[in-house]
């Protein structure tokens, strides 16, 4: 069976809809054509030269990135820049770039999640729900269509919210309209005032499934003119944003607990704040950059708050509250490689899909 890169890009879409990634983020295909043949596939978090290299040794037309490559505007390329040479080299030997970054942060499936049950972390929510990922639809329809466009409305996914599914709101009244001459009305005649009972359904649904949700109503919808409207709404989905709040399965000191992710992670080291003397049960953690999460951690009252990128007065804000932990930006998202190669595996057993072997990390440590 042949797979093109859009296939891949749907699957890796519905797990991480690019619609979720921050606005300073580039993510998508970045190099390359929607309609290349993928003969295999490598999967990085950084493409270097080296990566490249390798991608090419191993016969892979498609490389997937978790960081960008092409992260601000490029004015030229001349071959000056690193990130400038692999372009070159991608479009001489037909590969393409697909980017999944702050998308694939935000959703709940995503890092956090592979690296709450590496730690045995019972994961509750998002620590930082991302705004605007909810749209709300009213719509009117005669009263024996009503069912009928409800679930196909249902059957894309609206109507979802939290652990309940098929949820909408619909109550009973009448909707006016007349057609002009050149109308064909579902009920009544062309230019002669019509009164009709209606059933008027609210629902709402994901921002990123808007042209499926519009697509399902007016597929099942019986009027010429479709009625409808577009709400953004100020209700956040628990189960989308940046970081997480769970507990672990077992509480433990807090040299034990740093000794327990230091080995569960592999890592080289570890800088913390002052020890506070509580013992470690609730956990906030944002993986990559998270300095901007420490103060919503202490306000969930979690006992650590792990993360990276963190500055020197940064680690003043623990005051004995929280125990503040930076484990390294490679460190905390290295694991995406992993994620993102069995996702594909289970959906694609057709091709080979590698995670690179190259160590990218640009920060070196002497141990």
């Amino acid at each position: 069976m042949e797979v093109f890169v859009r296939d891949i890009a749907d699957k890796l879409e519905n797990l991480a809809p690019i619609e979720y990634a921050e606005s300073y983020d580039n993510v998508g295909l970045i190099v390359g054509s929607f309609h290349q043949k993928v003969r295999n596939i490598l999967i990085t978090l950084d493409l270097t030269e080296e990566v490249f290299c390798e991608s090419i040794n191993k016969k892979c037309n498609l490389i997937i990135s978790f960081h960008p490559i092409i992260f601000k505007p490029i004015k030229n390329i001349t071959g000056k820049t690193f990130s400038e040479r692999v372009i070159i080299s991608a479009l001489k030997n037909d590969v393409s770039i697909y980017v999944i970054h702050t998308n694939l942060d935000l959703v709940w499936e995503g890092p956090s999640d592979y690296i709450s049950k590496l730690l045995k972390i019972n994961k509750e929510k998002v620590l930082l729900p991302k705004k605007e990922t909810i749209k709300k639809m009213i719509t009117y329809v005669p009263v024996n269509y009503a069912e009928k466009v409800r679930n196909s409305l249902f059957e894309v996914g609206a109507g979802n919210i939290s652990n309940y599914s098929h949820c909408s709101y619909n109550f009973d009244g009448f909707g006016s309209y007349m057609g002009n001459k050149k109308t064909k009305p579902f009920s009544g005649k062309k230019e002669i005032f019509h009164m009709e009972k209606e059933t008027c359904i609210g629902v709402i649904f994901p921002s990123h499934k808007l042209n499926i949700i519009r697509d399902a109503l007016f597929k099942n919808h019986p009027y010429e003119e479709v009625a409808y409207e577009i709400y953004n709404i100020e209700n956040v989905n628990p189960y989308v944003g940046i970081g997480f709040i769970g507990n672990l399965v077992k509480e433990m000191n807090e040299y034990d607990f740093l000794i327990f992710i230091k080995n569960k992670m592999n890592l080289p080291c570890i800088r913390h704040s002052r020890f506070t003397e509580k013992k470690i049960k609730k956990i906030a953690m944002i993986t990559g950059s998270g300095r901007f999460g420490i103060e919503t951690a202490i306000k969930e009252k979690a006992d650590v708050f792990i993360s990276s990128d963190l500055k020197y007065h940064d680690f003043f804000k623990s005051e004995n509250r929280i125990l503040i932990v930076d484990i390294g930006h490679y460190e905390s998202e290295k694991i995406s490689k992993n994620l993102l190669r069995s996702f594909l595996e289970k959906k694609f057993t057709s091709i080979s899909i590698s995670e690179s072997e190259v160590y990218t990390n640009p920060v070196k440590y002497i141990y």
